[in-house]
């Protein structure tokens, strides 16, 4: 199967014909060859993009005009629920359960954004009765979107939905590791009436073709998930053009479990949190610090439920954790389990390939006990199906140990003392906290972390305000007195 680029409507082969190669998680078998983009290729999409921008209706339809597209894009995802979801099993080693689930979310993307842009009100200021000022927010221009592999179709769509709401005609440079699902966007947006150069995608490794879409200069706003040492480089580019940044990056967040908290739930929200895709999340609780009172008991359950943990083929709707997405990110996870030997921590369970499964990425579901601050496993993101667990005895303690870190994504707070609750929110130095929650999230609220963990915000009108600016309108309603000058 050959994967192209898409520009100004229509399917193109890299300017330098070159190709890379995809493979499958499960077997490491190659089983795409996709156009590699560099910095021609991404000129041809921006030049699509601007011409949309500049001389297209896009940016000059009204907000239900364009809502009423991104409705049709979501029955168009939704009509290839199952061709999407197994495109995302076989792409990433996510299982297909959790796969469905990832494509159910695209077309609530769309929707929800379809909404927001018909309802989203303009703030409007009167200047002491003799002045009238109000703010309109515009669309930035074209926007480059650089998307993670990890759910790779259901973060395309969210940053496509706001950016076309929004107005923005858009360059998507999907992730080279997963790039499949990217392939069906096309015909999605040409199915439910996207005009032509709004849409546009450019395959392609990272430090070739993400390099030249944020250098670009016609591209003032760039939206960005992936690893924080990225999202410097991002920084660095894009500090030529003064260009809007909003960049999601790494975490390493703490689920604190207080002694009288529903230990059960926690326990739950721990697994799901830490195993659930893979491991392969941004927001995985993947340090558990767990009260001293209650420790030794904790650690022993939740070692004895990872064991339990069906690692399996993708495609097996009984399998709980499937392969990590490729070679090289498997052999860095199992890097970190080495290393967490080597500094001392104990290994409670797995850290090893099924033996049933010698063929592919597949790990154990790994939990490590005892880890201390000073640990690169503690500090680190590993970005795998592996947790760390520490005790503590004090709140202040493990407000120390939540804050120990360079990141501050999320975090997770298991307690019944609601009072503790808030105090520990208010303390813990995180872009988002549950409390007595997993991570279950309402796309109204900012979605971002502080530190190392991002940049910026999105979710609901956040998301607007990242590609469009606003433009201020000073009317006068009455005759304000102007200084005069010159007069004699």
């Amino acid at each position: 199967m050959n994967l192209e680029h898409y520009m100004d409507g229509a399917h193109v082969p890299s300017v330098s014909g070159e190709t890379f190669t995809a493979l499958a998680p499960a077997t490491n078998e190659p089983y795409l060859t996709v156009a590699a983009g560099d910095a021609a290729d991404v000129a041809a999409a921006v030049s699509a993009a601007r011409k949309a921008f500049t001389d297209g209706p896009w940016p000059r339809m009204t907000g239900e005009e364009r809502a009423a597209v991104l409705r049709a894009i979501a029955a168009a995802i939704e009509s290839r629920d199952d061709l999407l979801a197994t495109h995302e099993c076989r792409d990433t080693g996510l299982p297909i359960t959790q796969a469905r689930g990832q494509s159910r979310r695209a077309a609530h993307n769309f929707r929800f954004f379809a909404d927001l842009i018909t309802t989203l009100g303009e703030d409007v200021y009167r200047v002491a009765g003799s002045q009238l000022n109000y703010v309109v927010r515009k669309p930035i221009g074209v926007a480059g979107l650089i998307t993670p592999w990890n759910t790779p179709f259901m973060l395309e769509t969210w940053k496509l939905a706001p950016a076309l709401a929004a107005g923005c005609p858009v360059v998507l440079k999907p992730a080279e590791w997963s790039p499949l699902s990217a392939s069906l966007l096309p015909e999605i947006m040409e199915e439910a009436g996207l005009p032509p150069g709004v849409f546009n995608l450019v395959h392609g490794i990272g430090e070739e073709a993400g390099a030249a879409l944020v250098a670009h200069p016609d591209v003032p706003v760039i939206s960005f998930t992936g690893e924080t040492g990225t999202g410097r480089i991002i920084m660095r580019s894009a500090a030529d053009h003064l260009k809007t940044l909003s960049m999601e990056l790494g975490g390493k967040s703490p689920l604190v479990v207080f002694d009288d908290a529903d230990l059960d739930r926690a326990l739950d929200a721990a697994i799901f949190g830490v195993f659930s895709l893979n491991g392969e999340r941004c927001t995985a609780s993947s340090r558990v610090l767990v009260q001293d009172t209650v420790y030794d008991s904790f650690v022993a359950r939740l070692a004895q439920r990872a064991a339990r943990i069906r690692v399996g083929s993708p495609e097996d709707p009984a399998t709980e954790l499937g392969a990590l997405i490729h070679p090289d990110h498997y052999d860095r996870v199992l890097d970190y389990v080495r290393v967490g030997v080597e500094e001392g921590a104990r290994l409670a369970v797995g850290g090893s390939r099924p033996a049933s499964l010698p063929h592919g990425n597949f790990l154990e579901a790994t939990v490590f006990a005892d880890v201390t601050p000073g640990m690169r496993i503690f500090q680190e993101e590993i970005f795998g199906p592996v947790v760390c667990v520490s005790p503590f005895s004090t709140e202040t303690e493990a407000v120390e140990l939540a804050n120990a870190t360079r990141y501050g994504l999320a975090a997770y707070l298991w307690t019944g003392d609601l009072r503790r609750a808030h105090r520990m929110a208010q303390a813990i130095e995180a872009g988002m906290v549950w409390i007595n929650s997993q991570n279950v999230r309402d796309l109204r609220t900012p979605f971002g972390g502080v530190k190392a963990s991002g940049l910026g915000r999105e979710g609901g009108r956040h998301s607007i305000e990242v590609f469009t600016e606003p433009h201020v309108v000073h009317v006068a309603t009455d005759d304000l007195p102007i200084p005069r000058f010159g007069l004699v």
